[in-house]
């Protein structure tokens, strides 16, 4: 586990899952309310640091690695506020669809919801301050592949390039999974060692995406 300490924010990360995941609980340091951002570690590792104030799970997307512990947290958590940009219903749980742009409140703390389609159709980022969190749109050293059903690498460069690479460049970056060097980065720091950052149009990053699936 690492943590990191903001103005109004304690981020806790936690590694592990099917394919190298991050989990990150967020605690809103003046409520002391939490939630949780994906569900792809075990939750009996990371209960006990969760008092009794998770309000809610936000997923990134629904690949089946970041929430694979769905059933875990709704199970101990049987009222808890499940986001996802897309809605799904069992009946174990319900999900709450999300929309871009949209605010989600963690207590005085304001969470900006950008739906960042390109990997999956469902993938959205989570900003909080200036922490950004990107499931799978956005690595350290890289973005994220699109050669799965449903990803679309053109949607994925406007993600990227659009929205993301707009951000002030010392917003923090926390990844999906632990895929870079390090395992958190500056946007600034992130462009200048990935190429993939550095496309100088919607071609040029395609030539560079194919020529990273043959070199990797």
């Amino acid at each position: 586990m690492a943590i990191y300490q903001m103005e109004s924010l304690i981020i806790q990360s936690f590694y592990g899952g099917y394919d190298q995941n991050f989990v990150y609980l967020i605690t809103d340091k003046f409520s002391g309310e939490q939630c949780l951002i994906d569900a792809a570690i075990p939750f009996s590792n990371i209960e006990k640091f969760i008092p009794d104030n998770l309000s809610s799970l936000l997923i990134t997307h629904s690949h089946g690695d970041h929430i694979a512990y769905l059933d875990d947290i709704s199970h101990v958590f049987t009222s808890i506020n499940i986001f996802s940009f897309s809605q799904q219903n069992s009946t174990k749980y319900s999900v709450q669809a999300i929309r871009d742009s949209q605010i989600i409140k963690l207590g005085n703390t304001k969470i900006n919801v950008l739906h960042t389609p390109g990997h999956f159709p469902d993938s959205v980022c989570f900003l909080i301050n200036n922490a950004l969190f990107t499931g799978d749109t956005l690595f350290v050293g890289r973005t994220g592949r699109t050669i799965s059903q449903g990803s679309d690498v053109r949607k994925l460069y406007q993600s990227v390039y659009s929205k993301l690479l707009t951000l002030p460049k010392d917003t923090l970056i926390f990844p999906g999974h632990n895929y870079g060097p390090k395992p958190t980065i500056t946007l600034g720091e992130n462009i200048q060692i990935s190429p993939l950052l550095q496309a100088i149009n919607e071609q040029d990053f395609i030539a560079r995406m194919d020529q990273y699936e043959v070199n990797r």
